[in-house]
């Protein structure tokens, strides 16, 4: 605000104007000896108050002198400070009282300089300044170059509490000593010294109506200047911004708060950044109440806090920085019973903190010692309907209560909190269903297998598709499998639950891993069909997770069978990595051939891959996520590789290689060493990871027979059997295992092709296979009481823990694992 030109200013209502003469006598020492009506009028000193005195006492600036002063006629316009402090231009002529004397007297015309009429520009600025000085609500205050107070405004008066007969010709530190007037007074100087303004200078003083509480003071300083230049002084325009302070404090929390709060998908990191946002503006002190039902990730119910509900102290925070445990968290028991008021109804509100409610709020909460809570706000965390905790706010010392606008700052800030929180909690509710689902998506591990050693490892990261597993088949073979569902959250993780149940179950019908995953493709295509309503659309939105088709489509898939009598291995791939082989001397092998399409994309039909393995050989199946690295680690891979593999993840994969081509010891550790080498610290996909060592069974584990097509050859083979067993000390299966192999050597004499083969397989289990040229399978039914055959199978189940049959190229295998007796 700009401050008037004050040597413009003229005498107050009523008093001699511009134009009306008034005298003054002066002897030859320049004292008053004469002092006239009109000059009490004009300059408002009486006449008794300044007779004796030295005209230069009158005196502020000489702005222009017309002849030398000490001549006879001489005038001059002059400055002069009247009785009130302001300052008037007016135009001396000095005459000699008695002519041609030379020890005379002078006689002084004083004269207001440029008359103007009532409507003039004198009286234009004289109504402008006495409305600043007398009605203005900001204070105004006029100092000389020297810094001292002359005149300021009545707003100014109730602002420092001070008369300005009491300030007048001193400095502001010597009448308001202290740090602002100090900071004024350098800014004056500086003002003096450039004559820029000074422009939104803070004051923070505490004025005599409200002495408890400190106001905010905002201050243009101008330098005063007269046509000519010369330097008059200075003006002090000051007005009181407390309200805009408070405001624009409020602001400031209110976007530090979006930045802060809720950064995290954490309950209690949101919590301790309401407390540290919360402290010291607006609140000295703030505790942190949330349900226990929220930090664990559990749905909560609408509406007001059921009775015994369980809150904890999430976070707490008190602007002294001496006290424990400051900006700390603090774990809590049960709901302390001053929550009961605020949870009823959800409305945040202002609270007595002497009053019942207000003391049970601050329980638990650390006040620092000698202080007393006088003001105190209680909001409860409401998100959509739910309410999710209490955040109580309190004041102490000399800050002022609690108002309307701060009730509203904490509204807005419980609201952000609690949306927050409640993300946090979906969230965290979400991160358990699946790691539950991961949970029971791991294999839990082959029995005691002689055929294979196998170790597993996960690396969760949130996506929830990557799956492996390890199968035990038929004739002691195994079966290996690796699969991996696109997306992130719940829904890949179901889908892949659903995908390696398919696999277990496609798995008892003893396919082959190319026919297997046909049928794979099969139900996933099934699967998406009935995922569409009768408009052909999805029946649930798809998000992130969900494609239009399904989470299934495009999922990927290895399947794997190792036999361990032939050491023959069989692989099909939809769209997954093939596996890694290391031969017993270190040589590491990868299978050249494309990975193919996923489950459900258009594409050439699955292919297989049959190779032998050498004894005590490793197979790894790994998910994509294991070849995963960070950008910057990536960028830097393929700059000093350049020229080897430039696919996706083609460093990684050599590195897998280097690694794998290391000595190593058990599956466990190998499996380790591959996840904590590749996978970075921070993954930003799920790895699933499975090694397998292979092992041989030689012919002490084996026995096979070629029969001919003819049915006496029934008790010769049932003697071969009992010999066998008898030789492998498994006598007590003996019975069981005569039972079944006469019924099926006979049904594949009788309704099979030649040749037959019984063999006997013995690992952990006994089993029993009976081969023949037929493609024709067997089938259980139930015979009546009046049929004479129809329960050889009936009694194959029977005598058996597992029955089954499985296709070859030129017929099938019948096997059965008898029971011992």
């Amino acid at each position: 605000m700009r401050a008037c030109h004050v040597t413009g200013r003229s005498g107050p209502p009523g008093e001699p104007g511009a134009g009306h003469a008034a005298h003054v006598v002066v002897d030859r020492q320049g004292t008053l000896i004469g002092w006239s009506p009109e000059a009490e009028a004009l300059l408002g000193h009486q006449g008794q108050a300044v007779l004796g005195r030295s005209a230069a006492d009158l005196l502020a600036v000489t702005a222009l002198a017309k002849d030398s002063p000490a001549a006879a006629g001489t005038e001059a316009e002059v400055v002069l400070r009247r009785r009130d402090g302001t300052l008037l231009r007016c135009r001396l002529t000095v005459r000699p009282e008695r002519p041609g004397e030379a020890d005379t007297s002078w006689d002084v015309v004083i004269t207001a300089a440029e008359p103007a009429g009532p409507d003039g520009p004198d009286e234009l600025e004289r109504a402008l300044l006495e409305t600043l000085f007398t009605l203005s609500p900001m204070g105004l205050y006029v100092l000389d170059p020297q810094l001292r107070l002359i005149r300021f405004n009545a707003a100014a008066e109730g602002m420092q509490g001070t008369s300005v007969e009491e300030a007048s010709g001193r400095r502001p530190t010597e009448v308001w000593p202290g740090f602002a007037a100090e900071t004024v007074e350098r800014v004056m100087e500086e003002v003096l010294a450039t004559g820029q303004p000074a422009i939104g200078v803070e004051k923070h003083m505490r004025p005599p109506g409200d002495p408890l509480h400190e106001h905010v003071y905002s201050t243009a300083i101008f330098r005063l200047e007269d046509g000519e230049g010369r330097i008059l002084g200075i003006a002090d325009a000051t007005v009181d911004v407390t309200a805009r302070y408070l405001a624009q404090e409020r602001l400031t929390v209110l976007a530090e708060a979006s930045d802060r709060i809720g950064s995290t998908l954490d309950a209690l990191d949101t919590a301790r950044s309401l407390a540290e946002v919360s402290v010291p503006v607006p609140a000295d002190g703030i505790a942190v109440d949330v349900l226990q039902a929220v930090l664990a990730g559990e749905d909560v119910d609408r509406g007001p806090v059921r009775p015994g509900a369980q809150l904890r102290r999430a976070a707490s925070r008190i602007r002294s920085d001496e006290a424990p445990g400051t900006g700390s968290d603090t774990a809590g028991g049960g709901a302390p019973v001053s929550t009961v008021e605020a949870l009823a109804d959800l409305t945040p509100r202002l609270v007595d903190p002497l009053g019942p409610e207000g003391q049970r709020a601050l329980l638990g909460l650390w006040i620092p010692q000698g202080e007393e809570v006088h003001s105190l706000i209680v909001a409860p965390l409401v998100a959509q309907d739910r309410c999710l905790g209490l955040a109580t706010f309190c004041r102490w010392g000399e800050r002022r209560p609690f108002g309307p606008d701060d009730l509203t700052l904490a509204t807005g800030l419980a609201r952000r909190t609690a949306a927050c929180l409640d993300n946090a909690r979906r969230h965290l509710r979400e991160h358990n269903s699946l790691v539950t689902l991961q949970h029971v998506l791991r294999p839990g591990g082959l029995p005691s297998h002689e055929a294979m050693d196998v170790a597993h490892t996960y690396v969760h990261a949130g996506s929830g598709g990557d799956w492996v597993d390890a199968l035990p088949l038929s004739g002691a073979r195994v079966a290996l499998a690796a699969g991996r569902v696109p997306g992130r959250g719940i829904q890949p993780a179901a889908a892949a639950g659903r995908l390696r149940a398919a696999v277990h179950t496609l798995s008892d019908l003893d396919l082959e891993p190319d026919e297997l995953l046909a049928r794979l493709d099969d139900v996933v295509r099934r699967s998406m069909l009935n995922n569409r309503g009768t408009n052909g659309r999805p029946r649930t939105a798809p998000d992130d997770a969900t494609s239009a088709q399904g989470p299934e489509c495009g999922a990927t898939c290895l399947y794997l069978i190792y036999d361990p009598v032939s050491r023959r291995c069989s692989v099909s791939s939809a769209g997954h990595p093939w596996p890694v082989v290391v031969h017993p001397d270190g040589t590491v092998r990868t299978l050249d051939r494309p990975a193919g399409e996923g489950l459900c994309c258009p594409g050439a039909p699955f292919g297989r891959v049959d190779f032998e393995l050498p004894e005590n050989s490793t197979l790894v199946l790994y998910t994509p996520g294991l070849l995963q690295q960070d950008q910057d680690q990536k960028h830097q891979e393929q700059e000093e590789k350049r020229g080897l593999d430039q696919g996706p993840g083609g460093p990684v994969r050599q590195r897998l290689a280097t690694l794998l081509a290391r000595p190593s010891g058990s599956v466990q550790a190998l499996c380790r060493a591959v996840t904590e080498t590749l996978v970075p610290a921070r993954p930003h996909d799920d790895a699933a990871v499975l090694v397998a060592r292979t092992h041989a069974l030689g012919p002490n584990h084996v026995a096979s027979w070629d029969l001919p097509s003819d049915p006496a050859v029934v008790s010769e083979a049932r003697k071969l059997v009992t010999g066998q067993l008898a030789s492998w000390d498994m006598s007590d299966t003996a019975f069981a295992t005569e039972l079944i192999v006469s019924e099926l050597v006979t049904n594949a004499i009788r309704h099979g092709k030649p040749p037959v083969t019984l063999r006997l397989v013995r690992n952990d289990v006994l089993t029993c296979e009976v081969s023949d040229g037929s493609s024709t399978s067997p089938r259980l039914r139930h015979a009546r009481t009046t049929d004479e055959g129809g329960r050889g199978l009936l009694l194959v189940a029977r005598c058996s823990e597992r029955w089954g049959t499985r296709y070859t190229d030129d017929g099938k295998i019948v096997w059965v694992e008898p029971i011992a007796s």
